[in-house]
């Protein structure tokens, strides 16, 4: 009886030892893949108690959880040779357990060296400036290229893609900051121009106003006054009338057009014709210049200066007589300013070529 009750006894630790050997509890962010021999089985165990032989099975517990990996900072280079670090953060998760065990070894690891990888790829194809302001499209970028060669192979699933911190080199960061000050102060000129083109306006307009009422001036030099007056200072205002200034400046404006007026030759252009110090004679309608001195032409060869001849060849008395006093305005001036001429010149002038100083009657 004994016996009897011993080999029971034994019989069910053995019962209880094998049963502890073949309940497997699956938790729930969890899904069981067992191996049977080596042999892949294809039930995947859910959560919860299973059951599994207790000689030649193996379970395996894949949690599907979303695992959060931070790739270290890597160093890369721009496409506008900038030379920056970068680190980023992964997040994925195991969609299917099978291929997650018997594809790759160590997921983990092989999520951790395409992620440096890719990261290093796609900086390189980006500019510094779209790194800094368009973050959203770069880590889409680096998802998709995280993504092709994980998911289908792996049964790994890339979830989110997120660069955490870019490090710029010393030298980058003072030369970006001297770009955003003077771009800031380009933006305050603009502004303060903006708002002097409409304060000019306005005061364009102000003064229309003022103009089409001259009361409205007057009120305004009296609401300066008060404005001046209404601290205690020692400023003394007097008003001046503008119709004062107005008067003066009409003045000085008919002065100086009576001048130019009378320096204007015939045409209405000023001429310095005989002005002290030029050292030209009085235009009198012929080219002289290089004539002798002391040698006078006749009357009848110069052409009277302002036009032509009449038509038949006549000349017509006023014409005549004008001409006549320029000559001899014009001897006069050569007979004063040359020096008395020698023997050969006496010799050459005659009687016969000098010219008539008495005024026509």
């Amino acid at each position: 009886m004994v016996v009897l009750v011993t080999v029971l006894i034994v019989v069910a630790v053995l019962a209880l030892a094998l049963l502890a050997l073949s309940v497997r509890n699956v938790q729930q962010y969890e899904l069981g893949v067992v191996f049977r021999f080596g042999r892949l089985l294809p039930d995947i165990r859910e959560p919860g108690l299973r059951l599994i032989s207790p000689v030649g099975d193996r379970m395996h517990k894949v949690p599907v959880q979303t695992e959060v990996f931070g790739v270290s900072p890597q160093g890369a280079i721009t496409a506008d040779n900038v030379t920056l670090t970068v680190n980023a953060v992964v997040y994925f998760r195991v969609v299917d357990p099978v291929k997650a065990l018997v594809n790759v070894h160590d997921y983990r690891g092989a999520v951790a060296q395409i992620a440096q990888t890719s990261l290093r790829a796609v900086i390189g194809r980006a500019d510094l400036d779209t790194l800094l302001s368009d973050r959203t499209r770069v880590n889409a970028e680096l998802k998709k290229v995280m993504d092709a060669p994980t998911e289908g192979p792996w049964g790994l699933r890339i979830e989110r893609v997120e660069i955490k911190d870019i490090a710029l080199p010393e030298s980058m960061m003072r030369s970006m900051s001297k770009q955003a000050e003077a771009e800031r102060e380009r933006r305050a000129r603009v502004i303060a121009a903006d708002g002097e083109l409409q304060a000019s306006q306005r005061l364009t307009d102000a003064a229309a106003t003022m103009a089409d009422t001259p009361g409205a001036l007057q009120l305004r030099l009296l609401q300066t006054v008060v404005d001046v007056s209404a601290e205690k200072n020692s400023t003394l205002v007097m008003p001046f009338p503008v119709e004062i200034l107005r008067f003066f400046e009409r003045l000085g404006d008919e002065g100086l057009g009576n001048r130019h007026l009378g320096a204007a030759g015939p045409d209405g252009e000023r001429s310095d014709a005989g002005r002290p110090g030029t050292g030209e004679r009085p235009d009198t309608g012929r080219l002289d210049a290089e004539e002798p001195a002391g040698v006078a032409e006749p009357v009848g060869v110069d052409e009277p200066a302002g036009g032509a001849e009449p038509a038949g060849g006549e000349r017509r008395p006023d014409r005549q007589d004008a001409a006549s006093r320029a000559l001899s305005a014009d001897a006069s001036v050569r007979q004063s300013a040359v020096p008395p001429p020698d023997q050969s010149s006496a010799t050459r002038f005659s009687p016969s070529r000098a010219v008539d100083h008495s005024e026509p009657a």
